[in-house]
């Protein structure tokens, strides 16, 4: 078993930044992706950003050049640094972890508020 802890949500003021972090506990063996996803009210689940077990990196086109993926190899953590927020970035955002070639695990959540 596996579990994702994420942290960093919060409410922020449009035009700021927040980092958000996913520790995760249990054994993880071989090729993995770890991502981002996030579910607005009212709205689907989407991925937000990927970083794959060999160092790829994926964006969805509306957080390209604002958002920042990363991960801590030692520690199985993955990070999301999240810069010009907009109102529209506001969401539950959800750590998931596939360990390949399917095994999913999900965090909770974390809610982030952009708003003035």
């Amino acid at each position: 078993q596996v579990q994702l802890v994420e942290s960093g949500g919060g409410l922020v003021q449009p035009g700021g930044s927040l980092r958000l972090s996913c520790t995760t506990s249990g054994s993880i063996f071989g090729g993995y992706v770890m991502g981002w996803y996030r579910q607005a009210p009212g709205k689907q689940r989407e991925l937000v950003a990927s970083i794959a077990s060999g160092g790829m990196t994926n964006y969805v086109d509306s957080v390209k050049g604002r958002f920042t993926i990363s991960r801590d190899v030692a520690k199985n953590a993955v990070f999301l640094q999240m810069n010009s927020l907009k109102v529209e970035d506001t969401a539950v955002y959800y750590c998931k972890i596939t360990i390949l070639p399917a095994r999913e695990y999900w965090g909770k959540g974390t809610l982030v508020t952009v708003s003035s």
